[in-house]
C-alpha cells in the first residue's frame, strides 16, 4: 500500500529519518534481546529440567513475555542507541552537513527525530500501562512454579484502616490455614475510641466473613465501659486475607487503573509500605517521556563530524544511557528512606538529563 507522506505534511527527508531511526531501534531491540533471552536460557536451563517445565510454556508463557517486558524496560537504552548510531553514521558521510547547507535548521532537523520519539512514546505507554501486567503476571507465576518461589506464606504486623475509622491490626497471619493470631479491632468516632475488639485468633471463612475465637470486646459510652467476652464470634470486616500479602511483586502485575485505584485504597487505609507501587505508577509515565530527552541528547551529541567517528559516539552515548539506568535505579532508594517523594524520585533524573540535552542542543552544530 503507498503512502502519500506529503498529505501527512512530511519530505523526503521526513521519511528518510523516520524509517532509519525506528528501523534502527526495533533491530537494536531484536538483536539485544536475542543476546539477552540466550543468557537467560543459559543460566535458567538446569531449573527448567529440574521442575519438568514444557518447552511450551517456557516458550509461550515465559519468553513470549521476557520479550515485552525487558523491551519496554529497556527503552531508552535503545532510544539512545538508535539515534547515536544512524546519526553518527549520517554524520561520517556529511549528510548532516548537507542538510544544514541546504537551508534546513538544526530545529526543523528535529521534527522527524520527535517524530520517531512520539511514536516510541506511544508503544512504551500502551505497553507498560496495559500489555505488560499481563504478560508480567504470567512470565511470574512460570518462574513461581518452575524456577522459584516468591510468594510469601505468612506476615506479620498487617495494621490498616478497612473502613472509615475502623482500624485492623495482626500480629502474624498464615496463608496455609487462613489463621490470624492476636487481632485487634478498634472503632474511632473522630478522634474517639467507641470499641475495641481483641482476640487470640481469627481464621477467614468466605468473602468479608470472619470467625474469631475467644475475643473480649470493650464498648465505650462516655465515661462508661461495657465488657463482653466469649469464644467464638461472628463479624464482618471488609478486608480478605489476599490483600496481607500484596507486596512489591505485585507492583509491576498492576495496569495503570488498578495501580491508582490501589494506591488511593491503600492511603485511606493509612497502609504505609507502598513505596514500590508510587514508584511503579510513575514510572508508568516518565519512563516513556525518556524517549523525547535521549533523542534529543543523542542527536545534538552525535550529529557533529568528529574525529573519533561512530565509535566516540557509541562510546559516550553507552557510558550516559548506563550512567541514566544506574540513576534511574538509584533515585528510588530516596523515596523509600524518606528523602524526597515517589513523584520526584521517579522524575528526577528525567530532570538532570533535560538539563543535560539542552545544554547539548545549544552546542549542536547550527
Amino acid at each position: 500500500m503507498h503512502v502519500n507522506y506529503r498529505l501527512l505534511g512530511l519530505k523526503r527527508l521526513d521519511v528518510y529519518i523516520i524509517s532509519k531511526f525506528l528501523g534502527t531501534y526495533f533491530f537494536s531491540i531484536v538483536l539485544i534481546l536475542s543476546i539477552g533471552i540466550v543468557f537467560d536460557l543459559t543460566e535458567k536451563l538446569d531449573d527448567f529440567y529440574e521442575h519438568n517445565a514444557p518447552w511450551r510454556e517456557i516458550v509461550f508463557d515465559y519468553y513470549l513475555n521476557f520479550i515485552p517486558y525487558y523491551m519496554n524496560l529497556f527503552s531508552s537504552l535503545f532510544t539512545f542507541l538508535a539515534v547515536i548510531y544512524f546519526t553518527s553514521k549520517m554524520a561520517g558521510n556529511s549528510e548532516i552537513i548537507a542538510i544544514l547547507a541546504g537551508g534546513i535548521s538544526f530545529r526543523r532537523l528535529m521534527v522527524p527525530y520527535f517524530i520517531s520519539a512520539t511514536v516510541i512514546f506511544i508503544i512504551s505507554f500502551g505497553l507498560g500501562g496495559y500489555v505488560i501486567p499481563n504478560s508480567t503476571r504470567q512470565m511470574l507465576e512460570f518462574e513461581n512454579k518452575y524456577v522459584r518461589n516468591y510468594k510469601k506464606e505468612n506476615v506479620r504486623n498487617v495494621q490498616m484502616e478497612v473502613e472509615d475509622g475502623v482500624i485492623l491490626y495482626i500480629d502474624r497471619y498464615e496463608m496455609r490455614n487462613n489463621k490470624g493470631y492476636r487481632f485487634s479491632l478498634e472503632k474511632f468516632d473522630g478522634k474517639h475510641l467507641t470499641s475495641r475488639l481483641t482476640a487470640e485468633t481469627i481464621s477467614w471463612d468466605s468473602a468479608f466473613n470472619w470467625k474469631i475465637n475467644k475475643y473480649l470486646k470493650r464498648d465505650f459510652e462516655g465515661m462508661r465501659e461495657y465488657i463482653s467476652q466469649g469464644e467464638t464470634l461472628d463479624t464482618i470486616i471488609r478486608v480478605q486475607p489476599e490483600e496481607f500479602f500484596i507486596t512489591a511483586q505485585e507492583a509491576p502485575q498492576m495496569t495503570n487503573p488498578e495501580l491508582k485505584s490501589y494506591l488511593e485504597k491503600q492511603k485511606k487505609r493509612g497502609v504505609g509500605n507502598i513505596q514500590a507501587f508510587e514508584d511503579e505508577y510513575y514510572r508508568r509515565f516518565s519512563s516513556p517521556l525518556a524517549a523525547f530527552i535521549m533523542t534529543l541528547m543523542g542527536v545534538s551529541l552525535s550529529s557533529r563530524k568528529v574525529r573519533g567517528g561512530m565509535g566516540l559516539n557509541l562510546g559516550i552515548g553507552i557510558a550516559l544511557s548506563a550512567l541514566y539506568i544506574l540513576f534511574s535505579t538509584m533515585s528510588t532508594s530516596f523515596s523509600v528512606n524518606g528523602s524526597m517523594s515517589a513523584a520526584a524520585a521517579v522524575w528526577l533524573p528525567n530532570m538532570v538529563f533535560l538539563v543535560v540535552g539542552i545544554f547539548l542542543y545549544l552546542r549542536a552544530p547550527k
